[in-house]
């Protein structure tokens, strides 16, 4: 049966490998320049003390070395494969380290006061803006990268017909729960506050005034069909049309003229009556949610709102394939426009950093132990291999350091306690 081969991730680094070797190699040999010493002391006693001083010194160093090995070993296997006691840690213990290490996440670093105070030294919109206006790369340069490959591959690789379907779905609904009535009359009641209705009444009454003038036949043969015969024989009825189509054009030119005339007033009147009853009257409130929910049921309406997700998508990909034209069209200049504003306006940026902060801090509130929960559920989803070849790889190079250390100390304690022994 072939073994599953080990992704790339989970191989050995190479500064692992080579520290192992390093470490393996010392403690070999000391063992034999141990055998060596030993051997010549043995032979050639007259040699004098030094050679005793080198056999202390390999001796502890082996006893030091291969004790450190045996200690990082039994982090993660059985040393030699023997089932020695409280050997294997990691694998025996996996459950409890990722319970262990969801805890310590959230106790320091997923606690609503830290992540607030941690929050409050970050200065997000300034870096935003900062990046906006003078991006590091160039324009465009971050999405030139890794950044636009992988949001193209993203999209590419999401399924248009679901996503669009909850597209629709989440757009419907909240819509459907958003009140219109009260939000119509809000918005005219500002803009008859600060005047701003003014134009759109003017362009009203021009365009009454333009669909008189090129309706004149229609009206002129209404009051030809209502007039008497008497009139029609003598052409009277040609007379009342030309006076009524004069005055109702006069009549239209002075109320898009006179801002005080008493028709225009009056329909300003209409205007903020209709604005209180948008917000007030719930007569009106339920015809304006009818006519809210046929529109959103008309058949054109659904699939213009199908499609909002793939023209969403279409839009964001363009960007993605060809950021450096995106970035130098009408976009670009819109992202610059917004970064001078966060730069230059003494408001926005704290307003930025506050919404920043409390949403972050709200992430971390609501969904902490949702994460807590997510980190030890993936440790204990792990097979113990995995997870000893993960913590290995990450450690194991600085462990390989203290086999090398032990090796050596333990040399330089044997030389000590030997010339302690020979000078006693």
């Amino acid at each position: 049966m072939t073994m599953p081969a080990r992704s790339a991730s989970e191989a050995p680094p190479a500064g692992l490998v080579r520290m192992r070797i390093i470490a393996t190699g010392l403690l070999i040999a000391m063992a034999a320049l141990f055998l060596l010493a030993r051997g010549l002391d043995a032979r050639h006693p007259g040699w004098g003390p030094s050679w005793g001083y080198v056999r202390a010194f390999a001796e502890a160093a082996m006893v030091g070395g291969l004790a450190d090995w045996f200690a990082v070993t039994a982090l993660f296997r059985h040393p030699l494969g023997l089932p020695i006691p409280h050997t294997a840690i990691v694998p025996r213990n996996k459950d409890r380290i990722g319970d262990t290490l969801a805890q310590f996440l959230r106790a320091n670093f997923l606690i609503p006061a830290v992540i607030a105070r941690r929050m409050r030294r970050l200065d997000v919109a300034g870096a935003i803006a900062h990046w906006l206006t003078d991006p590091p790369e160039g324009a465009g340069g971050r999405f030139r990268g890794g950044a636009s490959r992988m949001v193209a591959q993203v999209l590419e690789g999401l399924d248009p017909a679901r996503l669009g379907g909850m597209v629709k779905g989440a757009v419907v609904t909240r819509l459907r729960e958003t009140e219109a009535s009260p939000i119509l009359g809000q918005l005219l009641k500002a803009a008859i506050a600060e005047n701003r209705h003014a134009p759109m009444l003017e362009a009203a009454i021009r365009w009454g005034a333009a669909t008189l003038r090129e309706n004149e036949q229609l009206v002129r043969a209404m009051v030809h069909d209502r007039a008497g015969s008497i009139l029609r024989w003598t052409g009277l009825d040609e007379t009342v049309s030309d006076k009524l189509i004069a005055g109702l054009d006069k009549l239209l030119d002075d109320m898009a003229a006179d801002p005080q005339h008493p028709l225009r007033q009056k329909a300003e009147l209409g205007l903020d009556r209709l604005a209180w009853d948008l917000q007030y009257d719930p007569a009106m409130r339920e015809r304006v949610e009818g006519m809210k929910a046929a529109v959103i049921d008309n058949p054109a309406m659904q699939r213009w709102i199908e499609g909002l997700w793939e023209q969403g998508r279409r839009a964001l990909l363009a960007i993605a394939n060809d950021p450096e034209a995106a970035m130098a069209g009408p976009i670009g200049a819109l992202l610059r426009q917004v970064g001078d504003t966060l730069q230059h306006d003494p408001r926005l940026g704290p307003t930025i950093n506050r919404f920043v902060r409390r949403a972050v801090v709200g992430i971390a509130a609501d969904y902490g132990d949702g994460i807590v929960r997510l980190v030890s559920e993936t440790v204990r989803g792990w097979d113990a291999q995995t997870i000893t070849r993960r913590l290995e790889n990450a450690v194991g190079r600085d462990l390989q350091y203290i086999r090398v250390n032990g090796t050596l100390v333990g040399g330089l304690v044997g030389v000590a306690i030997h010339a302690v022994d020979v000078l006693l």
